[in-house]
């Protein structure tokens, strides 16, 4: 019986796209794992910014009230397009897949992985949603646990006149920048954070956030599931953080494994070896585990 093999499948997290990967995917994929990422609808190539987000003079009010232009982007959208990479992945490798999603990207994640299970090998939550079944991102966010969380101090007009929560990486006002810096890039360079903040989009789709979470004990339950806590994430708090995988894990059963990460929420441009060590370390595990259960089914 030949060993089982692996690939990873990344999803990013809101405002950001497949580029945050660029400096894990080298990594992972020098120890021979099949890696692929993607643009989520309505993020990176598939975002599209409204109008007045270009127009001189730049008129603040406009920008604040602007419908979105992907206000129509569904999570169902996004589920099946991490879905159909998922089996592309499984395809290319001839294994399972470890699939990982940072931050909003954890929504995405369980949708897909309670879709497609057969086709997992692990999950993996990067300081990202992990909601428990019927409940909405949003109304997590809502959380005391989460109420310290420096994001929505971006958002930029009503998201639900304008059909998506919107923030401006572009602005030059030295606090907004200070905070974009203080909510995703606390540890990474003022080089990095510049280009990490051009690679923004501005909008995302409510769809996402409003999107109650599915997951049933018989599908996404079955799966290994692991957390990266970030224990300096002023986005999504670490008291946030833990206190949806002990949701998670009351409401489907099992446990939640964690790892820590020193950082702040975007461990992939400041500690993108650490964070690739540990996503390794889970493929190679969960891989072990896979091939001994394997046995196990066949009665050998």
């Amino acid at each position: 019986m030949s060993a089982p093999k692996a690939a990873f499948v990344l999803v990013h997290g809101g405002w950001h796209n497949h580029s945050v990967w660029n400096r894990v995917t080298p990594i992972l994929e020098a120890r021979g794992f099949t890696t692929l990422t993607l643009d989520l609808p309505g993020a990176g190539v598939n975002a599209i910014a409204p109008g007045s987000l270009g127009r001189r003079p730049f008129d603040p009010a406009a920008f604040a009230a602007e419908r979105s232009p992907v206000a129509g982007v569904t999570q169902e959208e996004r589920t099946e397009a991490v879905a159909a990479l998922v089996r592309e992945a499984a395809w290319l490798s001839g294994g399972k897949v470890v699939l990982v999603g940072h931050s909003a990207g954890g929504m995405t994640i369980s949708a897909a992985a309670e879709q497609v299970p057969d086709l997992i090998l692990a999950v993996v939550y990067l300081s990202g949603f992990l909601v428990p079944n019927g409940m909405s991102l949003l109304a997590m966010l809502q959380h005391e646990t989460l109420s310290s969380a420096l994001a929505p101090r971006l958002f930029v007009g009503d998201p639900a006149a304008i059909g998506a929560t919107r923030i401006h990486a572009g602005s030059t006002d030295e606090a907004y920048r200070s905070l974009l810096k203080a909510s995703f890039y606390a540890d990474v360079s003022e080089a990095d954070f510049a280009h990490a903040a051009s690679q923004l989009h501005c909008d995302e789709p409510n769809g996402g956030a409003l999107a109650p979470s599915a997951m049933t004990p018989g599908r996404f339950g079955t799966l290994p599931r692991h957390y990266i806590r970030c224990t300096e994430d002023r986005a999504i708090p670490l008291t946030g953080q833990d206190h949806m995988i002990a949701s998670v894990d009351a409401a489907i059963g099992g446990k939640t494994t964690t790892h820590t990460l020193v950082s702040s929420h975007s461990p992939f441009l400041s500690q993108p070896k650490a964070l690739s060590n540990i996503l390794i370390d889970i493929a190679v595990q969960s891989l072990a585990a896979a091939n001994v259960e394997a046995p196990r089914r066949l009665g050998t």
